[in-house]
């Protein structure tokens, strides 16, 4: 009996750590070197770039170019009032996990995925009503708020000094790479 118990605890264990190693990993940061097929972020982190590995790049747009119907990602900063001002607004080209929630685990900073309801001139500034399913937001969009659109992305953009935002596997495989402009 305590043999069957240890061997179902050995196969669990083990499971788990199967589990935990198949489980994409994020890296946020900056390119510091470019070997290749490899990069480096942070001068820490070594991602290799396959055939596989999907590349988006960050095109720069204005927020004129952004219209009712639209779909955005909104990266915002929460104020004690819970107002919220964008530091990153990406206009995607389809719905991408709808909702509103906080990113990183950080309470002060919110991501909010949904559908341009309005967008209006206040007396703050320029404002996004952003709406999902079961709620909506209202967001601030200062002047330096970075503002732009995914499009398909080439291996000559992940140079040094380029930000990026990626998922890789456990064997360091690069499965998406975000990458902005240096």
């Amino acid at each position: 009996m305590a043999s069957i118990r240890r061997s179902s605890l050995a196969l669990a264990l083990l499971l788990a750590a199967a589990t935990a190693v198949a489980q994409p990993t994020r890296v946020r940061g900056k390119i510091t070197d470019v070997q290749g097929d490899m990069f480096t972020v942070d001068q820490k982190t070594h991602v290799h770039v396959g055939d596989k590995t999907e590349i988006v790049y960050t095109q720069p747009i204005a927020l004129a170019d952004i219209k009712p119907g639209d779909f955005l990602g909104v990266t915002s900063n929460k104020a004690a009032d819970g107002s919220l001002t964008a530091y990153e607004v990406r206009r995607f080209p389809k719905p991408l996990s709808p909702g509103h929630r906080p990113f990183d685990g950080r309470d002060d900073q919110t991501m909010t995925n949904a559908t341009v309801g309005a967008t209006v001139q206040s007396a703050k500034g320029r404002e996004l009503t952003l709406t999902y399913d079961g709620g909506a937001q209202k967001i601030l969009v200062p002047e330096n708020a970075s503002i732009s659109m995914l499009v398909p992305g080439k291996r000559d953009h992940l140079v040094r000094g380029a930000p990026v935002n990626l998922t890789m596997d456990g064997s360091g495989m690069a499965l998406r790479v975000q990458v902005s402009a240096p």
